[in-house]
């Protein structure tokens, strides 16, 4: 039988067993939805709080260099006609996802700007760092019925530092992906290509290569309830014709999705798509989604824009719907339950929080490999600035 749990979550660790020095567990947190049903919890507008790009080869670089300006066709005329087939596959440059790289560009911009952040070393010490993704991932949680999760959680300097861990069936999916799938996920990256430029202005060129390791993050800071967030995704573009230039507000998730002919086909896609949209861009704070509608062909024929906090509005009277508080509630819990769970201070100890749809979520201790994720570099290098003395100011003339 599942323990009962109070609705946050919260478990309490029990004492460490001498063994193997790795602490005993603490109860399971439920996802029932009607458990977390309440009003909507606290959520504090994100602010940007800096960039990073990533290049065609996957390196690092602390500026926005890959940020693309969203570029749509003219509203009047025809309309769009963008081939999502074209350059598949001799222009595709996928990234290699056997490459783990767990929190690791998220860190080094952390290690470059730790010095500035808002509030000090102690706003950072209470936080929980993580990326978007895995935030939506726990945001769809309540109604996800096909695919199951895992996250590592590490606290290191006071830090709840919060990895993901490729699940053993989402490894097999991915090694034995159908040609269509991989086909599809092209797709959506030649839709991007066909609606951004590279310079404010400028227009779409879609006879380039489509290469995924190319990447622009924001790196943003909220609050949900109790709990500090620091956390970056991934960006599709930037409005330069937006009401406020000033970030998030200005950006543009870009989306693609097959064309519907009848009202089951767009309630389906209002309760099911919909969420994972809502989920990625209320997050960061991106206040709308450019969808693509795309025929049996593959081209896209059609636009049409979702403002973010009119998703809802969908499935309001949607009996099997989504909620929003639902979503917000559990997150909240589930970060109280890691918070409470997760006490001892170690970046070679991990917690697995593990969850199959329609069970519980649950949790293992490891040491090290294979699931330690806080990389050697970065443990050593926040470790040195508690060691060596804060630096004198420079007098200032």
């Amino acid at each position: 039988m599942e323990p009962r749990g109070t609705k946050r979550g919260a478990g309490k660790i029990e004492v460490a067993d001498c063994r193997n020095k790795l602490p005993r567990l603490a109860p399971s947190l439920p996802t029932d939805p009607a458990l977390y049903s309440g009003p909507f919890p606290f959520y504090r507008r994100p602010s940007e709080l800096g960039c990073f790009s990533l290049d065609a080869q996957r390196r690092y670089h602390g500026d926005a260099r890959a940020l693309r300006y969203y570029s749509p066709p003219p509203t009047h005329g025809p309309g769009p006609d963008f081939d999502l087939r074209d350059g598949y596959p001799d222009r595709y440059q996928p990234r290699d996802e056997e490459v783990r790289e767990g929190l690791d560009h998220l860190l080094r911009w952390l290690l470059e700007h730790r010095g500035q952040l808002e509030g000090g070393p102690g706003w950072l010490a209470g936080a929980v760092v993580t990326w978007r993704g895995h935030l939506t991932k726990l945001l769809t949680t309540p109604y996800e019925r096909q695919e199951g999760w895992q996250l590592a959680a590490s606290r290191f300097q006071g830090t709840l530092y919060l990895s993901e861990v490729e699940t053993l069936a989402a490894r097999a999916q991915r090694l034995a992906r159908p040609p269509l799938l991989r086909e599809l996920m092209y797709m959506g990256y030649k839709f991007e290509q066909y609606m951004c430029a590279d310079k404010p202005g400028g227009s779409p060129d879609p006879s380039g290569e489509v290469n995924t390791n190319v990447a622009f993050c924001s790196v943003l800071r909220s609050r949900l309830g109790s709990h500090p967030l620091l956390f970056s995704g991934e960006v599709d573009c930037t409005d330069p014709q937006a009401p406020s230039t000033q970030p998030p507000t200005c950006y543009v998730e870009l989306k693609t999705s097959k064309e519907m002919h009848s009202p089951g086909q767009w309630k389906s896609f209002y309760r099911h798509k919909l969420l994972k949209w809502w989920a990625q861009s209320f997050l960061p704070g991106v206040p709308s989604v450019v969808a693509g509608f795309r025929n049996p062909e593959g081209f896209v024929c059609s636009l049409k824009t979702f403002p973010t906090m009119q998703m809802f509005e969908y499935v309001r009277n949607d009996r099997d719907g989504w909620n929003p508080s639902v979503c917000m509630n559990f997150c909240a819990a589930f970060l109280s339950f890691a918070q409470s769970t997760v006490v001892q201070d170690d970046p070679r100890l991990v917690h697995l929080f593990s969850w199959e749809p329609r069970g519980p979520v649950t949790v293992s201790v490891h040491r090290d490999a294979p699931y330690a994720f806080l990389p050697t570099w970065y443990v050593e290098a926040m470790t040195q600035d508690l060691l060596s003395p804060p630096k004198t100011p420079s007098p200032k003339y």
